[in-house]
Parts: structure tokens; sequence; C-alpha cells
């Protein structure tokens, strides 16, 4: 099984995440993005979309976090990590998609312009950070993980852009609940952590 990504990604890092506190036999193998590894033929074959994550399971090719998250859950039978009934699979769907949505056009893109120097405008992705941290402060409220006791693939999708959020000049100290969801994700068997990178907040 190898999982195509860059140590820099949040994307790929819920993945090599997930991974990990599996237990799962796994290869890392490093994008060049700064080269555009990404947007060669070689790597378009994998994933026509030219992004990071991509994981190949013996030729079985899933791109997307999301997807693989669901994929890796589904394939070793991990129903603590995602649970077959309906409401509870309902409940992850919903915060994978805050993960695809207001997490990535949020804390995820703030620290993009500080990371990458993407073209965002600053106040704005920063004030949507805000807004969706908000949000998980008042889930998390007498809560352990999003869903109760326990964590699922939702609190894996969720982690890495929250996690490394100063990056971005977002604060999160105006989080208990966020930041003590955070530790105890980081105090899991088998937790790697997302690179952090000195700057913004973090300088």
């Amino acid at each position: 099984m190898k999982l195509y990504h860059h140590p820099l990604s949040g994307h790929s890092h819920r993945v090599h995440l997930f991974l990990s506190l599996l237990g799962v036999p796994y290869e890392l193998v490093e994008v060049d993005l700064a080269a555009g590894a990404h947007k060669a033929p070689e790597f378009l074959k994998l994933n026509p979309f030219g992004q990071v994550p991509v994981l190949d399971d013996d030729g079985a090719v899933i791109a997307d976090s999301s997807a693989i998250l669901v994929y890796l859950a589904r394939k070793y039978g991990r129903t603590d990590w995602l649970p077959e009934q309906a409401l509870a699979a309902a409940r992850i769907q919903k915060w994978l998609s805050v993960a695809a949505g207001e997490i990535a056009y949020g804390p995820c893109a703030a620290r993009l312009v500080t990371v990458f120097g993407a073209d965002f405008r600053t106040d704005e992705v920063i004030a949507r950070a805000h807004r969706i941290l908000a949000l998980i402060e008042a889930e998390l409220a007498g809560r352990t993980f999003l869903l109760g006791d326990n964590p699922v693939i939702a609190d894996v999708a969720l982690y890495s852009y929250i996690a490394n959020a100063p990056e971005g000049n977002v604060d999160i100290s105006a989080y208990p609940s966020v930041r003590a969801w955070l530790a105890r994700i980081e105090a899991l068997p088998g937790f790697v952590g997302f690179r952090k990178t000195k700057i913004g907040l973090a300088a």
C-alpha cells in the first residue's frame, strides 16, 4: 500500500495519520509539488485532478482524502471509526463535508497564504476559520470527540488544518474545547504529527 503525499499537505496528513492509527503497513511516497510532480503525466494517471493524496492499494487507486479515509475504514472493517448505523454514518458524512468546505476555505486557506503564498483575501479566510472553529467549539463542549466518547474518521479529517491553523494567523487560544480535543487526538496510540512550519502565529 503506497500513499502519495506531501508533508505540508493537511489533506495528505489526514490519511497518513489514519494509516498510522490503524497500525497497517504502508509506504510513503513524497510528491514534489514545488517541482510540479503532481502535474506530471505519470502522476496524472493516478489522479487526473493532479492532487495529493493518492492511495495505491495493490492497484486499487483512490484519490481524495475523505474517500481514502472511508476506504480504509471499510477495508479493515473498522466500524469503530466508521459505524454502519445510518445516523452515525450521516453525522460523519456531515463532518467530512465540513472538512472539504468550511475547513478547506477557512483554516486551510489561511495557511495556504502564509505557507505557499496562495492568493486569498487574508481577512476573509481568517474570518471563515473563526466561524467554523466557533461552531466546532460548541459541538465539542462536554464531548470527548465529535460524535461522542470515541474518535471517528471525522475527527481525523478535521484535525490537521485545525492543529496547524496558527501557521495561517488563526489564533485558536479562544477555543478551549477544540484545543482539548486536539490534545486527545495527539494522545491516541499511533498518532503522527503534521509537520510544523514556523510562520504566522507559529513563528
